[in-house]
C-alpha cells in the first residue's frame, strides 16, 4: 500500500525519468510488479500459517497439518485462510488472464496488419524497410515474430536522407528493446484494474518513456536536430492498432527534450537507480520469505522431540 500509493506520485513529479528513460521504464515496471506480487504474497501469508520445524521432510507435513488444523478449528480461522486463498488466486487469475488478453490482441493485430502489407506493400531491402503506398507521411513498426520497418511513399518524399535514418533507427531501437512488451505488461494491468491509479498513471507513462528510449537510440546515430527536424514531419499521422511509431503520443515535449542541452544521468546514479529497482522488486519476496526462514532455524517441532525422547527413555 506505501509502494503503490507514494511512488506513483514520486515517480511522476520526477525528472529523473526522463534523462534516463530506460531506467524510468525498469522503475515503472518494478513498482507496478511489487504491488501486484506483495497482494498476492500477503493472500498467501494469511491462508498458510507458519510453522516451526525439524527433523526430516515427514515431521515437518505432519507439523504442517497440524498447524493447519489448529488454524482451522479457531473461530473465524478458516474465513480468514480462506479469504487470503481466495485474493492470492483471483488476483494471479486476473493479471494473468490480462496479461494474456493483450499480448494475444496485439498480435492479432499485428499479423492482420502485416498479411495486408505482404499484398499491398513493397520491401526495399537497400533500407531494410515496407513501403506502403500513401499520401500521409507515418513510419511506424510491426515488433514481434517477423517484425516489419513500415514508411509510406509520402515519408520518403517528406523525409532527407538523414532524417530518414533516424526514423528508421528510431523504429529499430523500438524493435530491439522489445517496447511492445513493455507496453503488453503495463495495459494488461491497467485493464486488469482500471480504478487504480497507479496502473493507469504507469501505462501512460510507460508509452511516453518507450518513446524517449527510441528517441535516445536514434540520436546515438544522426543527432537530435535531424530526428527532431523528423518529428515535426510525421507529427499527426495515423498509424494502425499494435504498431509503434516515431509520430507516437508527446511529440511537442519530445521535440522540446531533443533540442533542449542533453544532461544525461552520471553513471553512478543510474547504477543506484537500477539497485534500488531490483531492491523493490525483491522487498515482497524477501517479507514473505523472512517468517519462514525464521521458522526453520528454530528446533521446537513437538512431533520430532516426543519420539527421540521416548527412544533416549527406552535406551536408558
Amino acid at each position: 500500500m506505501a509502494l503503490g500509493g507514494v511512488g506513483p506520485v514520486w515517480l511522476g513529479r520526477s525528472l529523473w525519468a526522463s534523462r534516463a528513460p530506460r531506467l524510468g521504464i525498469w522503475a515503472w515496471q518494478a513498482l507496478s510488479a511489487t504491488v501486484v506480487v506483495s497482494v498476492a504474497l500477503a493472500g498467501l501469508a494469511v491462508a498458510v500459517p507458519t510453522v516451526p520445524f525439524s527433523g526430516n521432510l515427514a515431521e515437518m507435513l505432519q507439523a504442517c497439518v497440524m498447524a493447519l488444523r489448529e488454524q482451522y478449528a479457531a473461530p473465524g480461522g478458516a474465513a480468514v485462510a480462506a479469504s487470503g486463498t481466495v485474493l492470492a488466486v483471483a488476483l494471479v487469475g486476473r493479471v494473468g488472464w490480462c496479461l494474456g488478453a493483450a499480448l494475444l490482441r496485439a498480435r492479432r493485430e499485428r499479423t492482420r496488419h502485416a498479411e495486408v502489407l505482404a499484398v499491398v506493400g513493397s520491401h526495399r531491402p537497400e533500407l531494410g524497410i515496407t513501403v506502403l503506398d500513401d499520401a500521409r507521411p507515418a513510419a511506424y513498426c510491426l515488433p514481434g515474430h517477423g517484425h516489419r520497418v513500415v514508411l509510406t511513399t509520402a515519408a520518403l518524399a517528406a523525409l532527407e536522407p538523414a532524417a530518414l535514418q533516424a526514423v528508421i533507427a528510431h523504429e529499430r531501437a523500438h524493435i530491439r528493446q522489445r517496447h511492445h512488451l513493455v507496453l503488453a505488461f503495463a495495459e494488461g494491468l491497467e485493464r486488469a484494474f482500471p480504478r487504480l491509479p497507479l496502473f493507469r498513471t504507469a501505462a501512460d507513462e510507460m508509452r511516453r518513456l518507450v518513446e524517449l528510449a527510441a528517441d535516445d537510440a536514434a540520436t546515438a546515430r544522426s543527432g537530435a536536430l535531424t530526428l527532431a527536424g523528423a518529428l515535426v514531419e510525421l507529427a499527426g499521422a495515423g498509424v494502425p492498432a499494435a504498431s509503434l511509431a516515431a509520430s507516437g503520443g508527446h511529440v511537442a515535449g519530445r521535440v522540446r527534450r531533443l533540442l533542449g542541452p542533453q544532461r544525461p544521468l552520471h553513471r553512478a546514479v543510474f547504477w543506484a537507480g537500477a539497485l534500488a529497482v531490483a531492491v523493490a522488486l525483491a522487498l515482497p519476496l524477501v517479507l514473505a520469505a523472512e517468517p519462514a526462514v525464521a521458522a526453520a532455524s528454530m528446533n521446537v517441532c513437538p512431533l520430532s522431540d516426543v519420539p527421540m525422547a521416548e527412544g533416549m527413555s527406552a535406551s536408558g
